[in-house]
């Protein structure tokens, strides 16, 4: 390991609004906050662009950035601090134990921030809107709560619409170019270091807000899997 990612696991252990594989925190995050104010989850957050952001435009609401990399949460935490933005926190830990954090309906709103789109067929429940993972949002999202993804990869956005169309989800919005339109949210303005990089090369920015329903998800998976399949072998 680097130098400068010891000295970043180092530093992020004395930092207030660093949490890493915490225990008993479900029903608890009001405290770490000092108030019951909304909060709203940044996945796969990296070094934290949009907990950053949006904590600063929005200081009545409380921001959870959560990555499993220690040294890249420490910028965004470091930038919090700096900035005295005390609604901001970060969690580090794999997603898949996300829902253990969180009691029934604490969370109200979820971005998942260009995650890796996992693009090999056989990565596909890796995605972070694949049914399994939205499974585990509604242990803790909010009836009525909203997720967001934004992308440049089109591989990601349209398996994200498929899930919407075969699960029955709620679409709130899409859209396969985010600053092609006419008049751009204050939200969907701010960039991450991944959507700077262009990594998928698309020139594009892709974005989708979607629901989940109360009941849980159908059982179908096995379709999902088809779907994607029939699509990477057309694609190929």
């Amino acid at each position: 390991m680097g130098q400068k990612k010891l000295v970043r696991f180092e530093a992020i252990k004395g930092y207030p609004n660093v949490l890493q594989y915490p225990e008993n925190m479900a029903g608890k995050w009001k405290d770490q906050f000092g108030n019951s104010n909304p909060i709203t989850l940044e996945l796969a957050c990296g070094k934290g662009e949009y907990t950053v952001a949006l904590s600063a435009m929005y200081p009545a609401r409380n921001f959870i950035g959560v990555d499993v990399k220690g040294n890249r949460l420490y910028i965004g935490a470091k930038q919090c601090l700096a900035a005295g933005q005390t609604n901001a926190a970060f969690l580090r830990t794999q997603i898949d134990r996300i829902a253990t954090y969180f009691e029934p309906g604490e969370v109200r709103e979820i971005w998942i921030t260009f995650p890796d789109p996992q693009l090999r067929r056989s990565r596909a429940k890796k995605r972070l809107t694949h049914p399994k993972f939205l499974r585990l949002y509604q242990q803790f999202l909010q009836p009525g709560g909203i997720i967001h993804l934004k992308t440049d990869s089109p591989v990601l956005y349209r398996f994200t619409l498929t899930v919407i169309d075969l699960y029955g989800l709620e679409l709130v919005t899409h859209s396969d170019d985010v600053y092609g339109q006419a008049e751009v949210s204050p939200e969907l303005r701010i960039k991450t270091h991944y959507e700077k990089l262009d990594i998928a090369g698309s020139n594009r920015i892709h974005y989708i807000s979607f629901r989940l329903p109360a009941l849980p998800l159908p059982d179908k998976d096995r379709e999902l899997q088809e779907l994607v399949f029939q699509h990477e072998e057309a694609t190929n």
